[in-house]
Parts: C-alpha cells; structure tokens; sequence
C-alpha cells in the first residue's frame, strides 16, 4: 500500500512500516507482521526455513513465549515462505539482511572453509617425510665417507662427488612425486562412481571426509522421508448387521505420482477399489471437497502440487482407488501420458458433479464443506477433523452393501479407538470424510446444514519415510557411524519418524536420545556434553540452532556430515566437515553443500561412505607401497655399505627404477576395488597418523625384503652365476683392494655392469609384486586376485616391457648402464623376488587376526545391531 492505494512494486523496494497484501501462492517478499485477516485462515508453508513437514496456521494474535523460535513466532510471516491457504494483510518489519532469510546468509558468511581430515593428514605426512629424506641422504653420504678414497673414484673429491650423486638420487626415488597424481586420481575415479549413483559431488575432497564420518546429522523431512504427504491408511465400517465391523485399508505409494495400490486388512491387493460404497464415497468427497492442484511437470519429469499438502494427499488418493464400472481401469489409465493421468480421477468426478457453494475451512469449526450438484441431484461433501465431523454426524455408510445405518454409540466408540490408534501410535495426521444429501434446488449452504451427516470414513496421512532408508541407517551402525535426526518439526511426528527407519531399534529407552531445542538448551554445560554424546532426535529446531550442533559435535572430535534440503539447513551445511544437500532442495542449500544427492536418498550417502573409505585406502596403499619400495633402496644403500661391497646401483640405475616403479603401477592402486568389509570396520579416528605403528612396522618388514632381495641379487653374480667370476665373498668384501695386490682374477670384474644389473631387475621385479600385495591392506590375494584391478595387472606389464626395453636395446642399455640378462639370471631374479608376496600374506594374516578380536571384543549391543 502506497498514497492509500495498493499496487504491484518489487520486493526490493519495500521498507519497514509497509503495509503489504498476501494470498494463495504468494512467495511472502519481507518478514512481516499480521495485522488483519482477509479470509477465515492463513495457512504458510515455511518447511523452507523451519523444516517442518506440514503447513503453518497464522494468527493475529501474538504469543507470550520464552526462548521463542521461528515455529512459536504463529503471527510472523518469514520472508521467502509460500501462502498455502487464505488472505491477509500484514506490515513490513524486517527486509534484506534483517530477515530471518537474511540472518542464514550473515550466518553462513562467518563460515570459514576447514582443511578436510585426508588434506591436514597428508600435510603432516609430507613435512614428516621430507625431514626424514633429509636424514636419510646425509646419512647415507655420511656413512661412505670412508669409501672416497676408492681408487676406482680417482680421488677423495670424486669420490664425495659420487656418494653426492648417490645420495640425491636416493633422495629424489624417496620423495613420492605420484603422490598428488595418485591422490587426485582417486578422488576423480571415486566422484565418478558417486555421480553413477546420483550424488553430484561439488568438492572433490569431501567425498574421502566421508570416509571418516562419525556422525551424521540428517534432515528429516525430505531426506529422511519423500515431503509429499501420503495417505497411508484409511478406516470404514465394514458392517453392521453382526455387530460392528471396521474394516482398516493400508495404501502403498509415497509421492505425489498416482501410482499405489489399496490393500485390505490381510495384506490382500484390491483390483477394483472403487467397487466398494466406503472407498468409492471417500475418493468422491477427496476428489470434490478440496482447492488444491496436481500436475505433471515434463521439464522436472517429476508430479508437483499447488495448496494444502493434505489435500494433495487426498487428490493423489481419489486416483488410487479409480474410478467405478471399469473392469479394465488399472490398465487403462496406464495407457494415458503422465500430464492426463495427473488428475484422471480427479477430473471425472469435477465432471460429474457441479459445484454450487462452498464453506471455507475455518479454525473453530475445523472442517469444510462443498455442495455439489448431479443429475438434479444436490448432495454436500464434507472434511476436516475427527472429531469434529463425528460430532455432526448420526448416520454412517456400511461398506458391504452400501446401505446407511444410525450412528450408534458402539459405532462411535469403535471409530474414535481406531481414530486414537491413527493418531496415537502411527502418529498419523487424520482427517474425517462425510456427506449429506441435501434438499432438490438447493443452491447454497450455511453452517446450520453442517449437521446430520453421514459418516464415509477415516484417511490417516503422514509424511513418508523412503523405503530405502532403514536399511541405509542400518549399515551406518554397522559401519560404527551414528545417525541423529535434526529437524525442525515437532517431536512426537520426528519420533514416530525415526522408530519407522529404525532409528531408535538398537534402544530400550529412546526419551534420553530426543530433545527439542528448548529442552536441550535448558541442560546444565555438563549434562549438555553427555546429551550430544548419547543424542538420536534434534527437534523443533532453528537454522542457528543446526550450526550450533554441528560446533558442538567437532569440538567432540566428531566429523560431521549434515545433510539438508531447505534455506535453514544452509549454515550447518558449510559449517560441518561435509555438507549434503537434496537435488530437489533449494539453490542455497546446494551453494553452502559438498555434495548434492540428486535423487534426494540418504541410502546414497552410505555408498558415498563406502566411497570414501576405499579413496582413504587406496591412498594408504600408495603410500604403503612407495614407503617399502624407498626403504628396500635405501636398505640396499646401506647394507652395500655395512658389508663393504661395490655400489649395487649406480645413481642413473636408482632414478629408472623410481621412474618405473613411481609412475604407472603406483597410480593404478588407485583403481582399487572397495575391500568387502570396508563397511565394517569404525570409522578412523581425525587424529589417526596416515601411517601407524603396525603398519610401519609392516613397511619396514617388507623394504627390508626388498632392500636384502636386491644384494643378495648382486653378490649372487659374483659367487654362483655360471657368468660370472665365481668369487669368495672375501674377495667381494676386499675389493677396493684389489688393485694393491695380486689375484686370479682380474679387478675389472668389479666394474662389470651384469650385477647391477641383476639387482635392478630384482629391485624392479620385487616391486612389481609389492604392487600386488597393496591390491588390499589385509585382504588375502585368493580373495582379491590381481585381475580385480586390470589397470594394475596392465601397468605391471607395460613396466616391465619397457625394463626389457633398455636391458636388450644398445642405445638404451648404454644409457642405463645395464647388459642383457641370461634366463639363468631371469629365474635367480624370480626366486628373489617372489617371496614377498608370501611375506605379506602372513603379515595380512596376522592384522586380519587382530581386526577381528578388536571386533569381538566390541559391546554385545553393537554386535546385535550389526548381525540385524
């Protein structure tokens, strides 16, 4: 309202103290205070902000609150939520950043970005290793100070030059170049697989965080269950002539798609629903006393509404049950394109009746009601609370032959238990259905015609779990990852909720694991900690209130995944190690998010993890492999050294061998398959070394293998080859002498370049198989054989054609210092070589051992759980 008059302006140029006019579809453009009522109700879908799963009724009145939160603020109008229901006025007071809207944005801006868990992990392991490179190559000159004066080296200086170069070449096989290729490659192979399962992932380092998820705090309403309200049950008398029967239906079905199926109470499908009077009358009064709209959209190829999500819910159930006298129905209405069958139904009885007036629904009546008009006939169809609509009744419809009996005080008594069942145990949100044949000419009616009905039936509705999540939740404890819903709906609807994904199964007592924001916030500090630490259920809950929990959980030393779908959830979203938005939520959750599930399904998460894991693993494994790889050359160094025998390998040599070995099979492992129990084990602790003791200690094992392989290759030549000199090992052991004094055999076979060659073939040999044994961490190779990972077994064996390359091509061979190799010395290489993969094997054995007593010695509970 501007100069006295209303006009249509942009919702950028509204200030405080503006006086605006809002109705059915209007996206409200500011925070705004009620301030006259247009119409009996105003009903707001704000599940944008609040996350609640059902619409909102505004009042004038304000409400004397402590601690109030958005859901308690019933005569504030929040800026960016959608009138459902009714009209109004209301004044501007609060635009921009002053909005609740606003105060998420300001929120999300103080959000710094945290390195993930892989990233600091890898920083430390990088400024470990350099240090101990650094070591290692003054050491390795330090200790053939001794040999500088080698009369092969020509000189003190010459020699110091030649341990240098030694030296620098071991330091650069040390540093692991492949490792940012390998790691990047591993993440890149593992968000191609998430996007094959429909999660889009935007980070490409969160996918390995969710690899060490402790905790994730899911959404529930969109997430945990489809935000489309669903009728799932429907109640009716089946008789009254032997006493009275109740007949109770269950409906399948839990989207806004026609599509589902009614079932009666033996879990019988009904090919014909609409040949019963009850259900027949129920999808004529869902179908006729109700304003919202169902359509296909083809651009989305997904159903949407317009209105009340309730009488959504209806609409969708008038097309279950069909429509009467059509044998061939069902497959029929298959026939017709997604945009007719939308509304099929809806539209045929639209057709047959003719409506003539309406009453609004309204807060103290809490029905309403229609009159409709056919073949001169009038006939008012009415809806709204059980109890309301009992009240008003004194007739019901039988649903063996139609006929209407007297609403007796036994009939009352049975249908207000089943309505107290409904709403009590299945926390369904229920609604009564009933009509009335009015007088011939008819034309409109009042609240005094709302009386003497005839009773149709009780539909029970909910917003519905997806099918696939309790199994999901399942494997996440199993997995030792601990779900807890936060939501922003109220706690009895949020419990009902989680007791049907199994949530709560794994509980005797769940009333210690649910708290509302108030209750939460009222504990002690103390009892706070304990309470995050135990906590299941987060309900009536504010964006702040989100991010708050997330804090409150890292500085527990938990790794946070928060998933969500609504302008609320946004804060958390950034705020936590790994954010997960919907790909039906809205643009900002998506912008604050990691990664986005396309098909809005929490079971994806839990393959996202599995993802996650097996990323962290192959890094592992890359690490595992060049870390035994480096110290099997530096033992190979050192050990010539010790023993006082010629250099192994000559600088050039190391560098080959580094460069093979490095490259492609190191990048390979990051093909790895996913380990078969990688969904078993408790996710790794933040503070857990990328290298721990045992597995060091394995490393250590297995270079020094490959380190002794690589000398015994080399003193082989000189003491048992039929090639060579056949020497005592105190000759190879004095041959800086040799020179000085005589021998029957001459020096220069200390410069022959067959053993270096040997021992490079076995150094790169060995390595070869070392790459086998990193397939897995602890998996035997008769569980995960080599051609699991073809990119492997090729890489093996390009490595080795090149190898053959420069062993039997002059140029090549000249340049490398190498000679062709006899099949005597292959086979001697074989021998050398092949036991590490037996090595492994055993160490494989010995951790498989201690996993699984660290798994049976876990609580007999958790063990329950995760045998169910």
């Amino acid at each position: 309202m501007r100069n006295g008059c209303f006009s249509i302006l942009p919702a950028t140029e509204l200030v405080p103290g503006d006086i605006v006019e809002v109705s059915v579809g209007c996206k409200i453009p500011a925070d705004l205070r009620m301030i006259e009522m247009l119409s009996d109700q105003l009903r707001v879908d704000q599940a944008i902000l609040t996350g609640e799963s059902s619409s909102v009724e505004k009042e004038l009145e304000s409400r004397i609150t402590t601690n109030a939160v958005y859901q308690d603020k019933t005569n504030i109008l929040f800026s960016g939520t959608v009138v459902v229901a009714g009209r109004a006025r209301a004044v501007v007071v609060g635009v921009g950043s002053n909005t609740a809207m606003g105060s998420i944005r300001d929120s999300m801006l103080k959000t710094e970005d945290e390195a993930t868990p892989l990233k600091r992990k890898l920083d430390e392991f990088g400024t470990f290793l350099a240090k101990v490179i650094a070591g290692i190559c003054i050491l390795v000159w330090i200790v053939n100070i001794g040999h500088f004066r080698d009369p092969v080296h020509g000189g003190f200086f010459q020699g110091a030059v030649h341990y240098f170069k030694i030296a620098v070449a071991l330091a650069v096989a040390a540093i692991p170049e492949g490792l940012p290729a390998v790691v990047t490659t591993c993440l890149a192979l593992g968000t191609k697989r998430m996007a094959r399962l429909n999660a889009i992932v935007r980070s490409l380092p969160s996918v390995e965080t969710l690899g060490c998820t402790t905790v994730i705090c899911s959404d529930k309403t969109g997430t945990l269950t489809t935000n489309m309200m669903s009728v799932s049950k429907i109640c009716v008398l089946q008789s009254a002539s032997h006493g009275v029967i109740a007949a109770e239906y269950n409906v399948s079905g839990t989207t806004y798609a026609p599509e589902g199926s009614i079932f009666d109470g033996m879990g019988l499908q009904l090919d014909f629903p609409a040949q019963f009077p009850c259900l027949l009358h129920i999808a004529m009064c869902s179908a006729l006393c109700n304003e919202s709209v169902i359509q296909y959209n083809p651009d989305k190829k997904k159903y949407e509404k317009i209105g009340e999500s309730t009488e959504v819910a209806l609409r969708i159930l008038a097309e279950k049950i069909g429509l009467p006298g059509f044998d061939s129905m069902p497959s029929a209405l298959n026939m017709l394109t997604k945009h007719e069958r939308a509304a099929y139904c809806n539209h045929y009885w639209e057709n047959q009746f003719r409506k003539i007036s309406l009453l609004e629904f309204s807060r103290d009546r809490k029905m309403m009601s229609v009159l409709c008009s056919r073949k001169q006939i009038e006939i008012m169809f009415s809806k709204g609370a059980p109890e309301s609509i009992l009240s008003k009744c004194t007739s019901i419809l039988c649903n063996d032959d139609g006929s209407t009996v007297p609403l007796t005080g036994n009939i009352r008594n049975e249908i207000e238990s089943r309505f107290s069942s409904f709403a009590g145990k299945d926390t369904l949100r229920c609604l009564a259905l009933a009509l009335k044949r009015m007088p011939t000419g008819h034309q409109n009616i009042s609240l005094d015609d709302e009386k003497d009905l005839t009773f149709i039936g009780l539909v029970g509705m909910q917003d519905p779990p997806r099918e696939e999540v309790r199994n999901a939740i399942l494997a996440c404890m199993t997995a030792g990852i601990r779900v807890m819903v936060v939501t922003g709906d109220n706690k009895a609807t949020a419990e009902s909720v989680c007791r049907k994904i199994g949530a709560f199964d794994h509980l005797e007592d769940f009333r210690a694991r649910s708290f509302t924001a108030s209750e939460f916030e009222d504990l002690p500090a103390s009892e706070k900690t304990s309470a995050l630490q135990q906590m299941t259920l987060f309900t009536r809950v504010e964006p702040s209130h989100k991010k708050m929990l997330v804090e409150a959980l890292q500085h527990q030393n938990e790794v946070v995944a928060m998933t969500g779908d609504g302008v609320n959830d946004a804060p958390a979203l950034k705020k936590a190690d790994i954010g997960i938005a919907m790909g039906s939520g809205t643009a900002v959750a998506k912008s604050a998010s990691d990664m986005v599930l396309a098909d809005d399904n929490f079971a994806t998460i839990v393959a996202a993890v599995a993802e996650g894991r097996a990323i962290y693993n192959n890094t592992k494994q890359f690490i595992r492999y060049m870390i035994s790889s480096n110290i099997g050359e530096v033992v190979c160094i050192f050990v010539a050294a010790v023993l006082g025998i010629p250099d192994t390998l000559v600088p050039v040599q190391l560098l080959w061998v580094n460069l093979v070995t490095d490259g492609l099979p190191a990048t390979a492992i990051g093909f790895n398959k996913q380990d078969s129990d990688v969904m078993k084990a408790k996710p790794r602790k933040v503070n857990e070394a990328v290298v721990t003791g045992w597995l060091f200690f394995r490393y250590l094992v297995i270079g020094a293998y490959v380190g002794l392989a690589t000398v015994a290759g080399f003193i082989w030549w000189f003491i048992y080859s039929n090639t060579g000199p056949k020497i005592p090992y105190s000759e190879l052991m004095n041959f800086d002498s040799c020179l000085k004094r005589e021998t029957a055999y001459p020096c220069s076979i200390f410069s022959d370049r067959h053993p270096s060659t040997v021992a490079m073939t076995v150094l790169v040999v060995v390595e070869m198989f070392n790459a086998l044994n990193n397939l897995s961490e602890n998996q035997s190779l008769i569980v995960i054989p080599p051609w699991s990972n073809l990119w492997l077994v090729g890489s093996i064996g390009l490595t080795m054609l090149l190898h053959c390359l420069i062993l039997y091509v002059p140029p090549l061979s000249a340049l490398f210092s190498v000679v062709p190799l006899t099949w005597d010395e292959w086979t001697t290489v074989l021998y050398l070589s092949f036991p590490v993969i037996i090595i492994d094997e055993i160490l494989k054995l010995f951790s498989r051992k201690t996993t699984g007593l660290r798994f049976n010695l876990r609580p007999r509970r958790k063990r329950e759980v995760r045998d169910k």
